[in-house]
């Protein structure tokens, strides 16, 4: 029984990113379409100008360094939680004996 409830759990959780993700994607392929014609309706009489590509510049952000401390801090905090649990099971087992 518990094998069937994984295995559904399994599916409700992929239904669930699969319905958050079609939510999501027709604003993230969203376009605009400028109306027909010039300015005010008027038709056009010269070819269309393509638009101007935009590379956009990144300013901000966080370092590489900074990145490879906050994961090392993160690595160094589950070693020591699990070293503590360790302690403390040993601990336990040493008063009850």
């Amino acid at each position: 029984m518990n094998r069937i409830r994984r295995i559904l759990a399994a599916l409700a959780t992929a239904a669930g990113a699969l319905l958050a993700f079609t939510a999501a994607a027709p604003a993230a392929f969203a376009v605009r379409v400028p109306p027909p014609g010039g300015p005010f309706g008027h038709p056009v009489k010269h070819a269309p100008i393509a638009p101007a590509h935009i590379h956009t510049v990144v300013i901000a952000g966080m370092p590489g360094w900074q990145i490879s401390l906050i994961a090392a801090g993160a690595a160094a905090a589950a070693v020591a939680v699990l070293l503590d649990r360790a302690w403390a099971a040993r601990k336990a087992h040493a008063t009850t004996a």
